[in-house]
């Protein structure tokens, strides 16, 4: 677990670099796709998904 928490910190750090500097490459994407994955495969992902079906939820309820 220490491994994949160290990578998954890693291509989060990669991942805010790449946005920063505002182009996309192909080595960019495989970055922000590992990032994807290792978060997926994560203790994480379920606090992340819970967060996002919340925040799905909220923005559902709002009306123009």
């Amino acid at each position: 677990m220490v491994i994949s928490l160290s990578v998954v910190v890693l291509l989060v750090i990669l991942a805010w670099i790449f946005m920063r500097s505002g182009g996309l490459k192909f080595s960019h994407a495989l970055v922000c796709a590992l990032l994807g994955f290792y978060l997926a495969s994560s203790s994480m992902a379920a606090t992340i998904h819970d967060g996002l079906s919340a925040t799905a939820q909220v923005v559902s309820g709002l009306r123009p």
